[in-house]
């Protein structure tokens, strides 16, 4: 059985004044078995020194380049070694040349992933987990003091800890000079799929693992746990709290369509994601060549800790007109701060934290008092009854999608939409509107645990299932019922305004239902349709309560998308998109423009229906 990841990554400083974490994500595509392979880097630059974020960008630079130069290969064990040993020679090279970074340095965690074997080389104190059935297991070597003390206690041998050492010392680094110890997988861990990898910076031990396991348990995407973990950790508002990165990666099993038609679905090699075109790696270490490479080094340092999605922007190619601007400047700075005291040592990992306790939730009348009745109607059906409460959407242009690919890849390039008007159903589909087209026409009802079928939103159906739906409201109607294209929605959502909320750049309070929303209702249902305000355009819940199907396929990024509001076919037709974010989603995915995606056959707990009419 041949497996396929879904893979999302992101960031926050925490404490730091800059971001001393970097990372990259590779899609390598086939190897010569027709396996998909990603490789996934993680480096930590060490917060003692101030050219940290220097070293994890080296690494992850020359790490990448080694690797893909020997892909595909069979001896990923000896590939993984010799990559990280070239990305420490690479440091001892720029030392030498640059004695100002003397003592710079950083930890790294690499993941190999191809098909349903996973590999992995790390030095440091940086994670790699694997949860399965909701069990979090550490797949790499912690090299710090206290994981050393740990490790001697279970091996029946209690060391006292030594005066004026701490425990997250670290014992083993990539400094450029000789790693004392490597930890490296010479027989790789088999996945299968409904499996999560996790590889985070050390920054993530702020949440105990029973928090960790809860956090991704709520979180029904790859997308969804890493917003989900990065909220708790700046939640936890810690003292001095490290740099988090965070990237996961979800196994999921693979289409037919993929063994029976190869050609049309390979993927072909991935260019480098953060490419340096003026590193060399090589065969042994040599003396360095220029310092024009360390330049670019360092104000990608600056710059942020994701080179490869700042590549992809053009942000390194705007950076390097400043670089020897800035060279000057950023050496005499380094020098200043390699005289200041060092940081305070990072807290102890705190201990788990219990899951939090269901809210109850009270049962508020429906209000829909915020939508012009003037304007809204409802089509009699032909059976007997009505159909969803509609609104008129006026026609406009709108710029779609994020501003930055570095919290989204799949949400640039941003692009102006015009979109033509068309109706909308003001609230999402209830489990009763739902039941009447599943008794008339043989369907599979899903089940409403005990919920208000009349005020709750319908779940768990498909987009195949909604997508019947909307043919069936079509043929009792005699008007042309449909889903949203993603333009539509996201048009429809915004309402006119430009912030990644309707009512503002933050989520706020009170203001939608959703995980981290702080409302008055329990995570373990939707609220009823119409409880929160409405946006601008009049329609409820297009942020939060129940992710919404959308008809278009889905795509990785927008290159190329329509730009008249219609439906983009093309992409994978095998998942398709939903958009607005659900009740045990965290606030980042209610943003406007963000998007998530689910296999068009299986219904999801937290995904219903909104439906658009042709004028």
């Amino acid at each position: 059985m041949k497996v396929e990841f879904d893979i999302a990554s992101d960031q926050i400083d925490g404490a730091r004044d800059y971001q001393e974490d970097a990372y990259m994500v590779n899609q390598l595509g086939e190897a010569e078995n027709g396996d998909v392979c990603s490789l996934i880097i993680m480096a930590d630059g060490m917060g003692g020194h101030a050219a940290g974020n220097v070293a994890s960008n080296m690494v992850v630079a020359t790490f990448n380049k080694t690797f893909q130069g020997k892909f595909p290969t069979t001896e990923v064990a000896d590939v993984l070694t010799d990559a990280l040993n070239r990305s420490n020679d690479q440091i001892r090279a720029s030392v030498k040349e640059t004695p100002a970074l003397r003592g710079m340095g950083c930890t790294m965690v690499t993941a190999y992933v191809q098909d349903n074997k996973l590999y992995w080389v790390s030095v440091g104190d940086s994670h790699l987990y694997l949860i399965r059935d909701r069990e979090l297991i550490k797949q790499n070597a912690d090299h710090s003091y206290g994981a050393y003390l740990d490790m001697m206690k279970e091996q029946g041998m209690e060391i006292d800890e030594q005066a004026g050492m701490s425990r997250n010392m670290l014992m083993s680094a990539m400094t450029g000079e000789e790693i004392s110890s490597i930890d490296v997988s010479d027989t790789p861990v088999k996945l299968r799929p409904g499996d999560r990898v996790i590889v985070a910076s050390d920054g993530l031990d702020t949440l105990g693992a029973g928090a960790i396991i809860q956090y991704s348990s709520w979180s029904a995407t790859a997308k969804e746990c890493v917003y989900a973990l990065l909220k708790a950790v700046e939640d936890a508002n810690k003292i001095n709290q490290d740099n988090t990165t965070l990237i996961v990666i979800d196994i999921k099993e693979r289409e037919a369509r993929y063994e029976a038609e190869p050609a049309a679905v390979a993927l072909a090699p991935a260019e480098p994601v953060a490419r340096v075109a003026d590193v060399e790696i090589p065969e042994e270490p040599r003396e360095p060549r220029s310092y024009k490479w360390l330049v670019w080094l360092i104000v990608l340092g600056l710059f942020g800790g994701g080179g490869y999605f700042a590549w992809q922007q053009g942000v390194i190619d705007d950076a390097m007109e400043k670089g020897s601007e800035l060279v000057e400047s950023t050496t005499q700075t380094i020098e200043a701060e390699l005289e200041a005291e060092p940081e305070a040592e990072p807290e102890p990992m705190v201990e788990d934290e219990p899951e939090p306790e269901p809210v109850p939730e009270p049962e508020p009348e429906i209000e829909p008092a915020y939508v012009d009745k003037a304007d809204a109607f409802r089509d009699r059906l032909k059976s007997g009854g009505y159909g969803p409460t509609m609104i008129k959407v006026p026609a406009g242009t709108f710029r779609m999608g994020g501003a930055s690919s570095i919290v989204a890849p799949d949400e640039v390039p941003r692009h102006e939409v015009t979109v033509p008007s068309f109706m909308v159903s003001v609230y999402e589909v209830t489990f009763a509107e739902y039941y009447r087209f599943a008794d008339a026409t043989g369907r599979k009802k899903p089940k409403n645990s005990g919920w208000d079928v009349k005020t709750h939103p319908v779940v768990d159906v498909s987009w195949d299932d909604a997508n019947a739906y909307t043919r069936w409201l079509s043929k009792e109607t005699g008007m042309r019922y449909r889903l949203l294209s993603e333009a539509e929605w996201e048009y429809m959502a915004r309402a006119g305004t430009t912030t990644s909320f309707w009512w503002g750049i933050k989520p706020g309070v009170g203001k939608a239902h959703c995980f981290d929303c702080k409302s008055d209702f329990s995570i373990s249902k939707p609220a009823r349709i119409g409880t929160y305000k409405p946006n601008p355009f009049g329609i409820h819940d297009t942020a939060g309560n129940v992710f919404e199907w959308v008809h278009d396929c889905y795509h990785s990024n927008y290159q190329d998308a329509p730009n008249d509001g219609s439906v983009w076919e093309g992409g994978d037709c095998n998942v398709r998109v939903v958009r607005g974010g659900a009740y045990r989603s965290p606030a980042n995915s209610m943003r406007a423009e963000n998007r998530e995606k689910f296999k068009s056959g299986k219904g999801q707990y937290n995904v219903g229906i909104r439906v658009a009419r042709e004028l």
